[in-house]
């Protein structure tokens, strides 16, 4: 058996002021056969970076849209989540954070060379889509953790 690769990543949960969530549809090129999945913007903490500051940048790259990592606040929800990516199976555990903000057009300003394939497209949804789609969703508790913020 492999052993994991343990990641430390920071997620957050964009939420507009109609109760819209900010997701990215994607895949894992590597492995055409298990399809695309909805998540939140996010990714891995670098070096020497808080969970806060690793949020910040993620989302600048993901969206464009540059906060303070002031404006994040608390973590809001931690989950450790195992999943294959890219040929490699990690064990990653998870910093949400919680941003209101106006709807707008997301669009990557710093993706890798992996996140421009991966990466299939972004939407808002409100929680009756995400409740109604057979979609897949990470994380799998989103509704209950949208839910449990409003």
């Amino acid at each position: 058996m492999t052993v994991p690769l343990e990641r430390r990543a920071a997620r957050v949960l964009l939420v507009d002021g109609e109760g819209r969530i900010l997701l990215q549809n994607c895949c894992d090129p590597s492995d055409p056969s298990a399809g695309s999945w909805w998540n939140t913007m996010g990714g891995g903490i670098d070096a020497g970076e808080s969970p806060s500051e690793a949020a910040a940048r993620e989302l600048a790259e993901e969206t464009g849209l540059q906060v303070a990592v002031e404006q994040l606040g608390e973590v809001v929800h931690r989950r450790l989540t195992e999943f294959p990516f890219g040929g490699d199976h990690y064990r990653q555990s998870e910093h949400y954070f919680l941003l209101r903000t106006d709807a707008f057009d997301a669009a990557p300003t710093a993706h890798s060379d992996l996140e421009m394939v991966a990466v299939l497209g972004m939407r808002w949804w409100t929680v009756e889509e995400l409740r109604g789609t057979s979609e897949r969703v990470y994380p799998e508790e989103l509704i209950e953790v949208l839910e449990r913020l409003a």
